[in-house]
């Protein structure tokens, strides 16, 4: 028997935020290894390994914590076009941001440049604002990816400052409620 971990639904215009299922597993597997998708992420291509294993901290996520990140599915398609939302991973960026949830938002590459990743991001902020017991988040975005700053900066994120994250040059972005 699986457990049944509660994920709120969201819907925007044209998308639907739901949690993920088994079913996305290959889905999410095309869209992590397209190399126009992961061009802006400091980590190596991801196997089916990693992807499997980043699909169960999905579900472990909201089963601990309450919260995390949510498929986003194309109304119109029925597609599955990635993930949005707010995610507990303790990366070393700086004392300040270990007990902070991370914003972060993944898109297929046939999704990119349609406003998906801000309708998505809206949704699940909107979620966050009122769930969320501390509101401020953060999120990191490499220097070169101008779209995903965009994004940030229209979900209300603001540059905090540059920093190296694996290597890499990366900026902090933060978002406090007012």
């Amino acid at each position: 028997m699986r457990p049944t971990i509660d994920v709120p639904v969201l819907e925007t215009q044209r998308l639907i935020l739901r949690g993920h299922t088994l079913g996305d597993f290959e889905a999410m597997v095309a869209i992590w290894q397209d190399p126009v998708v992961r061009r802006h992420f400091h980590a190596r291509p991801s196997g089916r390994e990693d992807i499997w294993a980043q699909m169960l901290r999905h579900f472990g996520s909201w089963a601990a914590l309450g919260f995390g990140m949510w498929a986003i599915e194309e109304k119109e398609s029925r597609e599955y076009v990635g993930t949005a939302g707010v995610f507990a991973v303790k990366r070393s960026v700086g004392a300040e941001f270990e007990s902070l949830p991370e914003a972060g938002w993944t898109l297929a590459s046939r999704a990119h440049g349609r406003g998906y990743a801000t309708e998505a991001m809206k949704a699940a902020l909107g979620w966050t604002d009122i769930h969320l017991a501390d509101p401020r988040l953060f999120c990191i975005i490499t220097l070169d990816n101008k779209p995903s700053m965009r994004v940030a900066e229209k979900c209300g994120f603001r540059l905090l400052r540059e920093t190296v994250y694996k290597d890499e040059p990366t900026l902090i972005f933060v978002r406090k409620l007012h």
